[in-house]
């Protein structure tokens, strides 16, 4: 299996189940709640930062951003690939990004 982007594709996964195995293991590192609060947290914070700005575009083509006009109102802007820059996506690398996102919580 030869992937594109084997780093992206590792760190994609490798967040999200760092943060469930914190979630799930939290009472063997610390008794404290806060620092299991808090290591959840972070993982899944990184784990956004990564579905949104990088995993998200190198292994599916989408894009998501947040402009706000000159008089204040928020506008979402989205974007995906066409269909013929969807010939260039990896099939197995897109698996693996929405597998990925539904298997996780």
């Amino acid at each position: 299996m030869s992937l594109p982007h084997p780093i992206t594709a590792f760190f994609h996964l490798f967040f999200k189940g760092f943060a469930l195995a914190v979630y799930i293991l939290c009472e063997i590192f610390s008794s404290a709640f806060v620092f299991n609060f808090i290591g959840c947290v972070l993982f899944l914070a990184f784990d956004f930062w990564t579905v949104k700005n990088v995993s998200g575009r190198l292994l599916v083509g989408l894009r998501w951003w947040n402009e706000v006009s000159e008089d204040g109102e928020s506008q979402w802007k989205y974007e995906s690939l066409d269909a013929e820059g969807m010939k260039s996506v990896n099939a197995e690398e897109s698996r693996i990004f929405w597998m990925g996102l539904y298997l996780t919580p």
